[in-house]
């Protein structure tokens, strides 16, 4: 696994979504690395890993993160995780509960088969092994930004999007569809932060909401006017936002 890492301070590890990579974080990383020691990763069959083929399980994807942070020696870490990242947020909090000290689940939901979504997965599925991966990139990109295409950071997550290999594409959808916390959130430990915008069609209300009321004294935050990529949309509140749940001192 790829990976990028500032080196000072605190460590907050930042796990991305379907189709993305590291690059997707560029500007968290730049915000926080005058505080945190971040870590971004390039998951398995993505960014610049797409010469290795992503699995098909999220549990998977979770051992893989937890490897490569045994590889680096960090034991103790800050974690968030976008939308597919945020269930392998969520499996990584389950797994390996006495690391995670603060978690920030953005944009993410904990049934995997994502229910309301502009498109079924299964479609989405039928559409790649019929056609290959260009045309559902072009079009799956857009929805996650208010402007679509207008959104100046747009097209860099269409061509990123594209170096996708048409079976680590199919493995993703697989793992999302595969995979469910809704039975096990009641066992997330860490402090928790959901996070959701109100314009996201990939991961409606009621996704976020389970999480909140799942997880024991999850704290909730909306921010108006964004989609599914709303730490590029309006990063400086995103970050803000993050910051202060990540630096509260409860009590």
């Amino acid at each position: 696994m790829g990976c990028i890492r500032t080196g000072k301070g605190p460590v907050l590890v930042l796990v991305h979504g379907f189709l993305s990579g590291l690059s997707y974080w560029h500007k968290q990383v730049e915000n926080f690395s005058s505080h945190f020691d971040v870590i971004a990763l390039d998951l398995p069959g993505y960014g610049g890993e797409t010469r290795t083929t992503g699995p098909a399980r999220i549990e998977d994807f979770a051992d893989c993160v937890l490897h490569q942070l045994d590889k680096l020696g960090v034991e103790n870490f800050y974690l968030m995780g976008h939308s597919m990242g945020g269930m392998i947020a969520q499996e990584i909090a389950l797994k390996a509960p006495d690391r995670v000290t603060r978690l920030v689940l953005y944009c993410t939901g904990p049934n995997g088969r994502l229910p309301g979504r502009f498109e079924p997965l299964e479609e989405s599925i039928r559409k790649v092994c019929e056609r290959g991966t260009e045309e559902p990139a072009r079009y799956t990109v857009p929805t996650w930004f208010t402007l679509g295409t207008e959104d100046p950071d747009c097209q860099e997550g269409i061509e990123m999007a594209l170096q996708v290999s048409r079976q680590t594409y199919i493995n993703g959808l697989k793992a999302m569809g595969g995979w469910s916390a809704e039975q096990r959130l009641g066992s997330i430990r860490a402090q928790t932060l959901v996070l959701w915008a109100d314009r996201d069609r990939t991961y409606m209300w009621q996704q976020p909401e389970a999480l909140w009321k799942g997880i024991k004294g999850a704290n909730l935050a909306v921010i108006p006017q964004c989609a599914h990529n709303a730490h590029l949309e309006k990063s400086h509140v995103f970050n803000q936002i993050v910051f202060d749940f990540i630096n509260r001192r409860d009590g």
